[in-house]
């Protein structure tokens, strides 16, 4: 698998060279770059190690012009969110302080810690984030109304993400 910061690297070499066109294949893995008047263009393929963000990445890398026009989508899609969180039902966000795998409850027979439309006082106990065979409680750390639950019982979360939103009294 090639990565992100070898295939940065090859599209310099190209880009720096008199070489128009190069082709790369190893393990299931092709790289296809093609030098034009406006630059390098590139294409890989990897069954499936390679994502669109990397994509992305190397597209802003290769080309300058596009780079500007991604910019300034990722600013839109930024300002749009914004207004979409300005104008919705709640307050706070309890977000995930770790990888883990999010729990509903303290055991599959129990109910779950919270639901929508529960009380909430910030030391209340509302899912748990197991990691590493250790079980974590999360505190809601605001007093309000649990108003949407983002997750699923036993998903993988991220350090960060969402996990309920809540109307604070």
């Amino acid at each position: 698998m090639l990565k992100v910061q070898e295939i940065r690297e090859i599209i310099k070499l190209i880009d720096q060279s008199s070489i128009t066109e190069f082709n790369y294949e190893t393990n299931g893995t092709s790289v296809s770059l093609k030098k034009g008047t406006h630059g390098a263009t590139t294409v890989v393929n990897e069954p499936s190690q390679v994502t669109e963000t990397t994509a992305v990445q190397i597209q802003r890398q290769s080309e300058p012009v596009q780079e500007q026009a991604i910019e300034k989508q990722a600013e839109i899609i930024e300002e749009k969110q914004e207004v979409k969180a300005e104008n919705s039902d709640y307050d706070f966000e309890i977000v995930s302080p770790m990888v883990g795998t999010f729990y509903e409850s303290p055991s599959p027979e129990d109910d779950p810690y919270v639901t929508v439309g529960s009380k909430v006082d910030s030391n209340s106990i509302v899912c748990i984030v197991e990691a590493m065979k250790l079980f974590n409680e999360i505190e809601a750390e605001v007093s309000g109304e649990i108003v949407e639950v983002l997750v699923e019982n036993g998903e993988l979360v991220e350090y960060g993400q969402p996990l309920f939103r809540v109307k604070k009294k």
